[in-house]
């Protein structure tokens, strides 16, 4: 049990710029002069007759996130990598590559969600829960290279976040769904 929990621990560590990286896009939005910046990030391009990402995929998301994933990595490794510099400055190109990939899996979703006119911010379970993951950690694997143990505890770890944390955005009328 001991060794689950210390697994669930760096797993939870590991993932948090991508989970940052997740949650950044909304709290943009709030900002008042970021949230000025809305271009799409599909620039109001269809493809088949229906909008490659949706008018809830922009760049200012994009941007922000990944930088927000760099800046909680730099500060991961601040605390615990001794002070070395080009330990840092690696964990700070795992963060910023693990946000992105983060967004650009969410984005890459909403692709598919639009193909199937599935509105935006309808549920399409498992995929809303579980894009960010798997795009965080496939772009970060060329620097970071998890383990398959880790990868997947990482996986059902931030699902089961993501699912509670909706949930009670839900509950406080934040949201609009349950998932």
């Amino acid at each position: 049990m001991e060794e689950i929990a210390k697994l669930a621990a760096l797993s939870f560590w590991f993932f948090l710029p991508g989970g940052i990286a997740n949650m950044t896009p909304v709290l943009a939005n709030k900002v008042p002069v970021i949230n000025t910046w809305a271009t799409p990030m599909d620039f109001g391009k269809s493809y088949r007759g229906r909008r490659i990402f949706g008018t809830n995929k922009r760049w200012r998301g994009l941007l922000v996130g990944t930088i927000m994933a760099a800046i909680m990595a730099f500060v991961q490794a601040s605390l615990f990598a001794g002070g070395s510099s080009s330990q840092i400055i690696r964990a700070v190109c795992i963060g910023a590559l693990m946000g992105l990939g983060a967004l650009l899996g969410d984005a890459v979703e909403s692709f598919f969600k639009r193909q199937l006119s599935i509105a935006p911010g309808q549920a399409w379970f498992p995929f809303d829960q579980i894009d960010y993951i798997i795009g965080g950690l496939l772009l970060s694997y060329p620097l970071a290279r998890p383990s398959l143990k880790l990868m997947l505890c990482t996986l059902f770890l931030y699902l089961g976040l993501h699912m509670s944390t909706v949930f009670i955005g839900y509950k406080l009328r934040i949201r609009d769904s349950p998932i």
